[in-house]
């Protein structure tokens, strides 16, 4: 018999390098999984990451053991990356932060493909580029 999933919930962390420390202990706690636990199988998995920031989907069943998939790292993450910035504009349509090319967005693109909607990459290359403008990156090329 499978077993019953009590619930289903988001998170990032930095991939090999995570602690129980706030705000991911804490968010462990609040829905009933042993941070320590966690921790420690999250790193075993993402070791080779070694600091890039990854999503996962945590899944919790009724007999509290837990189960979780690796995303990729979200868009804006790698856009910051790829643009040599801190963070996005406050005012993304009047002031500009960063600029990346098409080469570079469609290796984002390529990245995360696997966790876009988009059939193709010209498609997922639309989405990030719209994620870059939302940020205040210009996208030259």
């Amino acid at each position: 018999m499978a077993k019953q999933i009590e619930k289903s919930f988001k998170i990032t962390a930095p991939g090999g390098q995570a602690t129980p420390a706030p705000p991911l202990g804490p968010a462990l706690g609040a829905n009933g999984i042993n941070p320590g636990q966690f921790i420690q199988a999250f790193n075993e998995r993402t070791k080779d990451l070694n600091g890039k920031v990854v999503g996962c989907v945590v899944t919790l069943y009724k007999d509290r053991s837990f189960d979780f998939e690796i995303k990729s790292s979200p868009a804006a993450e790698l856009l910051k990356v790829a643009a040599g910035i801190e963070k996005g504009s406050g005012v993304p349509h009047t002031e500009k932060v960063g600029s990346v090319t098409k080469d570079q967005v469609r290796a984002i693109a390529e990245e995360k493909m696997e966790d876009l909607n988009s059939g193709t990459v010209d498609s997922a290359m639309r989405v990030i580029e719209g994620t870059a403008r939302s940020m205040g990156i210009t996208v030259e090329g």
